[in-house]
């Protein structure tokens, strides 16, 4: 990020290499990786970021705590609260029940865009979820891997599209949407990346009792925008809080600039 931090990345869905890690993640176990690691590499101290299943990843570090971990930065914030979780999950079988009786406006907001992806949007969780080893398209037609890849949410896949129509969208272009689906492809990892969950057994956006130090970057068209007020109460030491103007779930590779200050500025305060 600067001259006085090294970023070292770990990628988690990208390779069937990685299942390995994977497999520590889902028994909670990945929190002893990066302190392996990193003292190989010569450092005594790091901290943490993630987003989509790097987000869930980065929870479970920080709730696991090594001495090494001075603090974690997330942009898909676990903050959903039980009791909404819950009325979400029913609803995904079409029960349909009215929302948690108490939510403020911003909370009523952000249960409205988790209801619209829980019923709308989450299919392909589901499959995976239920029968990954089903999706042998993946493996045997490259449409059928993009167009599977592609519809992640509602508002990625309009950037994603207007990119390949020849309108970036930041940073998101044609030649980046088309090298990460060549990435997947050549190692024949589509469906490999989706046994991560299969094996989950973590709420995807509930919240994990992180209590070290944790910064929520939210962007304007992640899959819900985090309402403050549920980030205080799921990260109990929240040293950085910031609603940005632009970027969307994939913030790093749509709005890598952006991105990239948001780290600077949650960890200034540790360093």
């Amino acid at each position: 990020m600067d001259s006085a931090s090294d970023d070292v990345s770990d990628t988690v869905r990208h390779q069937g290499l990685n299942i390995g890690l994977m497999r520590l993640f889902l028994g909670c176990e990945v929190c002893r990786v990066p302190g392996l690691r990193d003292t190989r590499l010569g450092y005594t101290r790091f901290v943490a970021q993630g987003g989509d299943w790097g987000a869930i990843v980065t929870d479970l570090m920080a709730v696991h705590a090594p001495p090494e971990l001075l603090g974690m930065h997330t942009n898909m914030a676990g903050v959903v609260p039980a009791e909404v979780s819950i009325t979400l999950a029913r609803n995904v079988l079409g029960a349909g029940g009215p929302p948690p009786s108490g939510l403020s406006a911003e909370e009523q907001s952000t249960y409205e865009q988790l209801n619209f992806f829980y019923t709308k949007g989450i299919g392909y969780g589901i499959e995976m979820i239920t029968q990954p080893q089903t999706l042998y398209g993946l493996a045997d037609s490259p449409v059928g891997l993009a167009a599977w890849m592609i519809n992640h949410d509602a508002a990625s896949y309009a950037d994603i599209a207007d990119a390949v129509a020849g309108h970036p969208v930041g940073n998101l272009t044609r030649d980046e949407v088309l090298d990460n689906l060549t990435f997947y492809w050549l190692t024949n990892t589509g469906i490999s990346s989706a046994r991560l969950y299969w094996e989950n057994t973590f709420d995807f956006f509930g919240v994990k009792g992180v209590k070290i130090p944790a910064a929520v970057s939210v962007f304007p068209k992640e899959i819900y925008k985090a309402p403050r007020s549920w980030a205080e109460r799921a990260y109990s030491n929240l040293i950085y809080f910031n609603e940005l103007d632009a970027g969307c779930h994939f913030a790093a590779w749509q709005e890598p600039a952006l991105f990239t200050a948001e780290l600077r500025a949650a960890f200034r305060s540790l360093r």
